[in-house]
């Protein structure tokens, strides 16, 4: 799988108008979201670009801590071989974060013979858009995230903290939803975000402060290919944590740093258009459900059926079902509604074109590329068998549906290892990895004794 000409000439273009870049950090997001690699030095990249490079398959078999994963099948059951990986068109960028002259590019795996690697979850995504693509239906996605600015200095405790403002000297203790003074108070870190999206080519559109002291969400503009939103939201969480620490603080993904504080959740928003450009979740109406077509009810229909199946991929960790707590904006079971925040799936408001579903569930701390592919194949579920979401709400869920979704760790892993919907559109193979990979990691954290149960059982049993 060699470069195409005009795929090659991108690297001798860009070290041209780029004399100032040294070294290229080639990267590769795991199983986890979390981007792994190597760098390499400017005059290597010309080779990469054509012939690629080589990397262990067992990449795709780690926990979120970086450790292998023995029992996946990937690391010493044959050798922990290589694999071939191949640059991404157009994601070779500088990363003007770093001291050096410092470039980046994102990689994809591919066996020797040029076939996708099953378990590089960005080929997990690519088969199923080609399903779609076969339906003659292309998905418009856009990807919002919600992250936290944390203090570099925990609490005395050891606990995270929001960050003390430069421009007030006072650290932020209360909830500021949509607040500008608190968008005011690290107007730098937030301007060098802008700035450095910009150069990269990411198109972050807004960013608001969200419920809670220290919390943000940016949005991303809707693009008509989910694989290259989804490389976007890797790229910008990588962004946002280099940029805070060039100003002092940390940011986090994490979907639960704080315990009496909201969560940090990834919404995906999806719409289909037709050969014609045309979006199929369009009805013929502008009121209420007159305004949503029979397909958007299939495709929520296919997202309600599959949503427990999916709970492992979207909640990945112990401490993504830290989350999941009631009135919290996390959803616990599957639903929908019209312009309804208490509900996994939304129908936002706003003009009947722009008719689309927002997914609630995940947190930021998930996989974009598995979010994504869980979310598409819900939705082509539910298309091809023309699934009914049944009725909507129209007040508060949390009162109104009884809590249904696995919200505990092991449940949800046991909800996917039993799955019979997702594994047709992602793959066997690939869900039998990520199964094993799960519950190796909450083995592992299952083994660990934490400072509560210390608190608690040292000396009072």
């Amino acid at each position: 799988m060699n470069s195409t000409p005009d795929h090659y000439s991108e690297q001798a273009e860009f070290l041209k108008a780029h004399p100032e870049i040294d070294l290229i950090e080639l990267l590769i997001a795991d199983g986890n979201g979390v981007l792994r690699g190597k760098r390499i030095t400017r005059d290597k990249l010309a080779s990469v670009y054509k012939d690629g490079i080589l990397l262990p398959g067992s990449i795709f078999c780690l926990d979120t801590s970086g450790a292998n994963v023995e029992g996946a099948g990937l690391v010493w059951a044959n050798g922990d071989a290589d694999r071939v990986c191949h640059v991404v068109p157009g994601t070779l960028k500088p990363a003007p974060w770093h001291r050096k002259g410092l470039a980046q590019v994102l990689l994809t795996m591919h066996e020797e013979d040029g076939s996708p690697f099953f378990a590089d979850p960005r080929h997990v995504l690519k088969g199923i858009i080609d399903r779609f693509t076969k339906m003659g239906l292309k998905p418009v996605t856009a990807v919002e995230l919600e992250f936290y600015l944390i203090d570099k200095d925990r609490t005395m405790a050891g606990y995270p903290q929001p960050p003390v403002s430069p421009i007030s000297g006072l650290r932020h203790a209360q909830p500021a939803v949509y607040g500008i003074d608190e968008l005011y108070d690290f107007d730098d870190f937030l301007d060098e975000v802008a700035a450095t999206a910009k150069a990269q080519g990411i198109p972050a559109d807004t960013m608001v402060a969200e419920y809670a002291p220290g919390q943000y969400e940016v949005n991303l503009h809707h693009v008509d290919d989910p694989l290259l939103a989804c490389d976007q939201a890797v790229l910008l969480k990588r962004l946002i944590k280099h940029v805070a620490q060039r100003h002092g603080m940390e940011a986090t993904f994490m979907a639960k740093p704080y315990t009496q504080e909201s969560g940090n959740g990834t919404h995906i928003h999806v719409s289909l258009l037709d050969q014609d450009g045309k979006n199929i979740f369009q009805g013929k109406g502008t009121d209420d459900e007159e305004r949503l077509s029979d397909e958007i009810k299939w495709a929520m229909g296919g997202l309600c059926e599959s949503m427990a199946e999916s709970m492992a991929l979207v909640a990945p960790n112990a401490n993504s079902y830290r989350r999941f707590q009631l009135g919290s904006y996390a959803p616990h079971t599957p639903c929908w509604g019209i312009n309804n925040r208490t509900v996994a799936l939304r129908i936002p408001a706003g003009h009947p074109a722009a008719t689309r579903i927002e997914h609630r569930l995940a947190g930021a701390d998930a996989s974009p590329h598995l979010v994504m592919s869980a979310v598409l194949a819900g939705m082509l579920h539910g298309l091809e068998n023309k699934i009914d979401p049944g009725p909507r709400i129209t007040g508060n869920a949390y009162e109104e549906k009884e809590a249904t979704l696995p919200n505990i760790w092991p449940d949800a892993i046991d909800a996917f290892e039993k799955a019979e919907i997702l594994p047709k559109y992602m793959g066997k193979e690939f869900c039998n990895v990520f199964t094993i990979c799960r519950k190796t990691e909450r083995e592992r954290f299952n083994s660990h004794i934490s400072t509560v149960e210390f608190d608690w059982y040292l000396r009072s049993v």
